[in-house]
């Protein structure tokens, strides 16, 4: 018999990386039936062996939050799904009825949630420690009740495994599809880019003010923060050397990573960045990029350890500069950190390794 199994999310998008590309897609060829419940507005489609519902896009993040999990719970019940894979902490409480319902939960947590409240700029700082003790002592609380945690680094996992016996890390590594396609390089000498969410505790104005230091230019991709953010970063003087490209696709993620020297991914040492491990980084790494990173235990662990990179303060701009231009004006040294980064991804940090261990979680809960 075929299980019928559902992954909802309120906050990412039907295509998005982790949950659509990897995981649903995974399970999907595994023999699975996939369902995808997302709330973008969009439509209801079939995205290859995928069935994605919409139940209708949140005019703000409050709707989001407060009225979306409701209409979510509505949508999943109707599936009579065995098994429910949540992606997101603001529809966990829906999860508890759905277990009552006799189905099989999965919370899957991609960050660190108590910690990364303590630096989001729409809470006021006062009440920042307030919510995060809060959420966290509900998040312990659904914890408990679920059938399984999945983190996404061993950090997040290692926290969950003393509430629930079935915590498992499922990283963020590349797919190898992806990392096949990222093979031929002809990078640009003095260029270095940065792919993601944009915004200044991932070290935006630390970027384009280190860009004053070196004659490199800087290829930045993704959304900004907010308005307010963009503008403030485009009256900077090195704004002169970035090149924006506002929202990409994949294939040109992977054609800005051809065209560059060096990854730069320099998140402030805020509790939630610390033990994160950023799915960009392991990206850079797989199309041979040299990384120029936080210095943060963890990722000097694995960029000085592998030698597939520089470890700065993100801080201090003079720093990145420097690491910069020891990069674009050493290209020998770059290519060989850029191979040793590729070589740790495709024979250790890769999806093929952690999509076992979804199918294993998956197995002992559903008894396939």
């Amino acid at each position: 018999m075929v299980s019928r199994v559902a992954h909802l999310s309120t906050a990412h998008g039907r295509r998005e990386v982790r949950v659509h590309l990897k995981e649903c897609n995974s399970l999907a060829a595994a023999g699975y039936e996939v369902h995808y419940i997302v709330a973008d507005g969009l439509g209801d489609e079939r995205v290859g062996a995928v069935q994605v519902h919409d139940i209708g896009a949140s005019q703000g993040r409050f709707q989001r939050m407060l009225i979306r999990p409701w209409k979510m719970l509505w949508a999943a019940r109707k599936l009579r799904a065995r098994l429910y894979h949540f992606h997101d902490p603001e529809i966990l409480l829906i999860a508890l009825f759905l277990l009552i319902g006799g189905a099989k939960v999965i919370y899957d947590s991609h960050e660190d949630v108590p910690r990364s409240l303590l630096s989001r700029a729409w809470i006021p700082k006062l009440t920042r420690r307030i919510l995060s003790f809060i959420f966290e002592a509900f998040e312990n609380f659904v914890a408990r009740r679920i059938s399984a945690v999945v983190g996404a680094t061993p950090h997040i996992a290692a926290r969950f495994a003393r509430l629930n016996k079935r915590a498992v890390d499922i990283n963020n590594y590349p797919l190898c599809s992806e990392i096949e396609k990222m093979v031929d390089r002809k990078g640009n000498e003095r260029t270095v880019c940065y792919l993601g969410g944009i915004g200044r505790v991932r070290g935006i104005e630390e970027m384009i003010r280190a860009l004053e230091h070196t004659d490199a230019k800087l290829i930045l991709a993704g959304p900004f923060e907010s308005a307010e953010t963009e503008l403030a970063m485009r009256a900077l003087p090195g704004w002169g050397k970035v090149d924006y490209r506002g929202k990409v696709s994949r294939a040109s993620v992977r054609e800005i990573m051809a065209a560059s020297s060096a990854g730069l991914v320099l998140f402030h040492p805020e509790p939630n960045h610390v033990d994160a491990q950023p799915n960009k980084l392991f990206e850079y790494m797989s199309a041979g990029l040299p990384v120029i990173g936080s210095d943060f235990p963890l990722w000097r662990n694995l960029i000085k350890e592998n030698d597939c990179g520089l470890c700065v303060d993100p801080l201090n701009p003079a720093e990145i500069a420097s690491a910069i231009n020891s990069l674009i004006d050493d290209s020998k040294r770059a290519a060989r950190l850029g191979q040793n980064g590729r070589h740790i991804v495709l024979t250790k940090c890769n999806w093929s390794v952690e999509e076992g261990k979804l199918f294993n979680l998956y197995e002992s809960l559903l008894g396939m």
